[in-house]
């Protein structure tokens, strides 16, 4: 409703919130602007991360560690899982930018179905102890503190959890509490015994802290979700990065595995460095003068000892195309390998079948001409052994399995040779798909990958005629019409045929797992 003796039609209304709308569109057109041209730097002395994240001497180069932290090539241990253990990690110097983002890759894992303590990350105007009572780190700090709280101290079933507390230097944290009386923002979030590392990503700009995590379920490293967001956050103008640990009746092993530091400049702010200019071009000059020089004695020596043949050092490594080339070919080998093994195997049971077949015609036409009289026992292999019904019928088990072996080998051959051409045409439409200086000659891999394919084929197509007239010879063949087939036989045949195809199950896992080896 408008106040008495104000009027307003509806297309001064529309032309109102037009402009309203407008004038916000632009208003978030310069922040979105202003947020894009935020300028990111990398800074490596408040960073660290494998290889060789520490040195032969143990020392993590601008860090420096204490308490049961141990350091190695791939990894910091803050906390190892053993009982009551601390230590704790910080930067030699202090930052010098104002905003700044921090990504920690980390895994916490142990036995337990629940851990402890947890793991903090600190930013702080004076660095901590190596065996504080806070996750490690000391009480009464000055800044912030995020701490990935394993160990439910208040018992409200409501860890892990993922809180961040500031503290001015004169509050102590309350461990009972979980610091839940403290906390500026928090998150429920499971960090343990994850299959890959666990991510947290923390933002701090214009006053604002933004805290992100990756739960560790997918190995895709952009995965993150919103933890918390809080404003008007103020800490230090400059301070030190920490990563602190502790254990107590329970453990868990606290790993870091990154830690990478990124300032965040406003825009116009940024002092951009001068371009290198004439260094630059003299750099480059000494360089391919170098590189002449060089060619010129490789040159000058072989003239000297024509009798050395030493190899090119391009020649001992290989590109992608090449190395996944090498490997279909050695599969496909190994592969035809196993054929012509399972083929010999297939002849032995295929003769092994026709002469049972044989045995069972006969005895057929013998009973029939009997007048009825039961079939005898048909001799096999020598006086005193028999074949009995039940073993003709694990025969054709036998048989079925392996049919349906073959059919499986097939379709991975198919699959490898579908693979194998896409791989030829990707080279056949690169600039050196013809030959690569220092590595294989691809057109002589090409034609002996083709020839073992046609082998391959020829050889499958060799087993499924065979397995396809196995089936015509026993259609032919009349069973006798009485049994001979006691419950206890039964029984036999069922345990037997039961441990044949545990065993053929087992011959297979095995195969499979060696063949999966080439990949």
């Amino acid at each position: 409703m408008f106040p008495k003796g104000l009027t307003c039609s509806g297309s001064a209304v529309s032309m109102l919130l037009i402009g309203l709308l407008i004038g916000l569109g632009a208003n978030l057109d310069r922040v979105s602007g202003d947020v894009g041209l935020v300028h990111r730097r990398f800074e490596y002395k408040y960073s660290f991360k494998p290889p060789y994240l520490a040195q032969k001497d143990g020392t993590v180069p601008f860090w420096e560690y204490g308490g049961h932290a141990i350091a190695s090539s791939e990894n910091v241990r803050i906390a190892p899982s053993l009982r009551s253990q601390k230590g704790a990690i910080w930067t030699k110097q202090r930052t010098n930018f104002d905003w700044w983002e921090v990504e920690i890759v980390f895994r916490v894992s142990g036995r337990g179905r629940i851990g402890a303590d947890g793991l903090a990350f600190w930013y702080t105007s004076e660095k901590g102890s190596y065996l504080g009572d806070v996750f490690g780190s000391s009480d009464r700090w000055v800044g912030l503190g995020i701490f990935f709280d394993s160990f439910d101290n208040d018992n409200k079933h409501n860890n892990p959890y993922i809180s961040a507390v500031l503290n001015d230097g004169t509050r102590q944290f309350d461990h009972q509490q979980d610091g839940a009386t403290q906390l500026l923002s928090g998150c429920l979030r499971d960090f343990r015994n994850k299959p890959f590392p666990t991510r947290a990503k923390i933002e701090y700009y214009n006053n604002i802290l933004t805290v992100l995590f990756h739960n560790g379920m997918t190995n895709n490293d952009q995965n993150y979700e919103m933890c918390f967001r809080a404003e008007n956050v103020v800490l230090p103008k400059t301070g030190y990065f920490g990563l602190s640990a502790a254990t107590g009746g329970l453990a868990d092993d606290h790993d870091v595995f990154h830690f990478l530091t990124t300032s965040l400049h406003i825009p116009g702010q940024f002092k951009e460095e001068p371009a290198p200019g004439e260094d630059a071009a003299k750099l480059t000059q000494e360089y391919q003068d170098y590189q002449k020089k060089l060619e010129l004695q490789k040159e000058e020596y072989r003239k000297e000892h024509p009798d050395e043949h030493k190899d090119d050092l391009d020649s001992l490594f290989e590109d992608f195309n090449e190395r996944e080339l090498r490997q279909i070919w050695e599969a496909q080998t190994n592969t035809f390998e196993q054929l012509r093994t399972l083929s010999s195997k297939l002849d032995e049971v295929i003769g092994r079948q026709e002469r049972t077949l044989g045995l069972l015609s006969v005895s057929a036409q013998a009973g029939g001409a009997a007048g009825g009289a039961p079939p005898p026992q048909i001799a096999a292999g020598g006086a005193g052994s028999s074949i009995m019904r039940h073993e003709v019928d694990a025969l054709l088990q036998n048989q079925n399995v392996m049919v349906q072996t073959v059919r499986e080998i097939r379709s991975i051959i198919g699959e490898v040779h579908a693979r194998t051409d896409s791989i030829l045409n990707n080279q056949a439409r690169a600039p050196t798909a013809q030959v690569q200086a220092g590595g294989y000659d691809v057109q002589s891999l090409m034609n002996e990958m083709r020839d073992g394919m046609n082998q391959v084929r020829q050889g499958v197509a060799g087993v499924a005629q065979r397995l396809q007239t196995g089936p015509q010879v026993q259609g032919s063949v009349q069973c006798p019409t009485q049994t001979c087939l006691s419950l206890t036989a039964f029984l036999v045949a069922i345990v037997v045929q039961l441990l044949v195809m545990l065993g053929y199950s087992m011959y297979r896992d095995s195969r499979e797992a060696q063949a999966k080896k080439f990949y």
